[in-house]
């Protein structure tokens, strides 16, 4: 039997057998050529309702490249009441030129508040890929709504714009004065909406405001908006502003409209962001029509959102914690059917995915040392049953150093205890809170990666541990090896339902899990799919980092200043 280090070396050599370190360079081609943002329209839907139009939504669905499986990526909002619907939400996607990135969007009518879609009707879908929509004319793609046989669903139009690089926001307040009265017995209900003009002249939705009731001259909430959604970056180019008064069967009256740009808007508060609102078919048909009111911008401030590189750049340590599943339900780690056995030739699957998720976050940890946890198991010398219990036997430090030696201590620790249960994931979760619940600033952030196997027994306690952690600076990884159904690991993913416990809901989502099977690489390049894991699940992390950062107001520190070489700084003081 080989030695602990040698052992190793050996797994590790083996790994690097199948298809070498080396080979990592093919995987620059997965870096994003870009990103785009893609903006959804649609015309003549199916009407689903009685006595009014359908609340249309649209769904965007992205293929997997492995198992061919569906995965809901993101979400429009819902447009009340229109067969017609301009949706204003984007979604934002990575370009890869060289991929077949699978897209389908699903259209249902809203009846409910209910996220389960199951509970809306249905009203048709559209396929395409990515690269279909960046190639059409002016990337703009136009097909036919199918999936409801017998049945003329409508067209759908996804327009697709790269975004420029541009990280400012502008905060902006409007009000208006002296618009035209369109309500019978009322004034009116007054709501701006913007638009951005596009490089072929048409128009696309960028941001809407909130309707003020009853009013003629309403004051409008300030709202923020990235300059990339205004004018993607190009500060002449046309920005169209368009009022309407607000009616509930969705047939909003159209009062008037005035065009503007970001050069002009950034002068602020001033005698040039005065805006006539000119409706042209009543400018047609009356000769003495001067306008239908006047829109002020009444402040203009611009903000720089920080990014998460920002962070990193300011020193921020992402402190990177793993907790293994050593629960009997992983089968005999000496038989070659167990998740746990280990092979002289290859990881097993949960050597993989420590490898995979590790190899990545190690570099933002500058002192590389990791903590490593088990659970489930009968520790020696007593059997006593323990569910956060260190893998290199040191309780006081349970740091091990670098990925390889996190591999190294849970290969030992394999031949130590003896595999048990329950599955208990609370202790693991509380240990990594207690740590993240003393950073007061941007300094640290902490993402725990739980392999497991199964169910979880400790489902109640589980989410209180999460909705606790949820407002501390730490997200949690669960990646599922096995055959089990992992409903339970799905819920925990708040991606659809806010997780609660006992009445309290998360502050935010923190965690991400994937089912180890679908990055089964058929033709055994498992470099490939450890590193579309490995994208998969550390995809949110960002997000997560940010959203806390920004909830409690923490900045990134500073950058440090470039390196200068001492002899420089000595010739320019001379």
């Amino acid at each position: 039997m080989l030695g602990p280090d040698k052992l190793g070396v050996e797994m590790d050599f083996g790994y690097r057998g199948v298809a070498p370190m080396g080979d990592f360079c093919t995987l620059s081609a997965s870096i994003p050529a870009t990103k785009v943002e893609l903006t959804v329209s649609c015309r003549n839907l199916l009407d689903r309702d009685t006595f009014s139009k359908s609340d249309p939504i649209c769904v965007l669905y992205t293929q997997g490249i492995g198992n061919k499986e569906w995965r809901e990526y993101g979400r429009t909002e819902v447009i009340d009441n229109t067969l017609n619907p301009d949706f204003v939400k984007k979604f934002i996607m990575d370009y890869f030129f060289e991929e077949r990135q699978n897209l389908r969007f699903d259209l249902y009518d809203v009846d409910s508040k209910s996220p389960n879609l199951s509970k809306h009707d249905f009203l048709g879908q559209m396929f395409c890929t990515l690269g279909e929509i960046v190639g059409s004319q002016e990337s703009r793609l136009e097909k036919i709504v199918t999936g409801i046989p017998g049945k003329n669903c409508g067209t759908i139009i996804v327009t697709a714009e790269e975004l420029s690089n541009c990280r400012d926001a502008v905060l902006m307040q409007f009000c208006a004065n002296k618009l035209d009265k369109k309500d019978f017995f009322g004034k009116s209900d007054p709501f701006l909406v913007f638009h951005r003009s596009n490089e072929d002249g048409s128009f696309i939705i960028c941001h809407k405001t909130e309707v003020i009731k009853n009013t003629l001259n309403p004051v409008w909430q300030a709202f923020k908006v990235p300059v990339r959604a205004l004018c993607n970056g190009d500060f002449d180019r046309t920005i169209k502003v368009e009022v309407y008064d607000w009616d509930r069967d969705g047939s909003h009256d159209f009062i008037g409209e005035f065009t503007t740009c970001y050069r002009e808007l950034s002068r602020g508060q001033s005698q040039f962001n005065v805006y006539e609102v000119i409706n042209p078919k009543k400018k047609g048909k009356k000769k003495k029509y001067l306008n239908s009111g006047t829109v002020t911008l009444l402040s203009f401030l611009v903000e720089t959102e920080v990014s998460f590189l920002d962070y990193i750049k300011g020193g921020t340590q992402i402190n990177f914690t793993v907790a293994i599943d050593f629960t009997a339900s992983n089968g005999n780690p000496a038989q070659p059917t167990s998740l746990h056995y280990m092979n002289p030739y290859q990881l097993n699957a949960y050597g993989m995915a420590l490898k995979a998720v590790g190899e990545i976050i190690q570099d933002y940890d500058s002192d590389k040392m990791f903590p490593a946890l088990g659970f489930g198991a009968k520790l020696p010398p007593d059997g006593r049953v323990c569910h956060e219990f260190a893998l290199n036997g040191n309780p006081q430090n349970p740091y091990c150093t670098g990925i390889d030696g996190v591999m190294e201590a849970y290969y030992r620790s394999l031949k130590g205890v003896q595999l048990y249960g329950p599955t208990n994931f609370a202790p693991v979760i509380n240990h990594v809170a207690r740590y993240a619940a003393s950073v007061k600033d941007s300094s640290q952030y902490f993402v725990l990666l739980i392999i497991t196997d199964g169910v979880i027994s400790d489902m109640a306690q589980t989410k209180e541990a999460i909705v606790n952690a949820s407002k501390l600076p730490m997200s949690i990884i669960i990646v599922g090896v096995g055959p089990a159904e992992f409903d339970a690991m799905i819920e925990l993913d708040g991606d659809e339902v806010r997780l609660s416990s006992r009445g309290r809901y998360a502050e935010r989502d923190i965690v991400q899990f994937v089912p180890f099977r679908d990055y089964i690489d058929r033709s055994g390049n498992h470099v490939l799919s450890m590193a579309r894991l490995a994208k998969d699940v550390l995809a949110e992390i960002p997000d997560q980092f940010l959203l806390y950062m920004r909830s409690r107001g923490f900045k990134p520190f500073p950058a440090p200043p470039p390196y200068t070489p001492a002899g420089h700084l000595l010739q320019t003081q001379i």
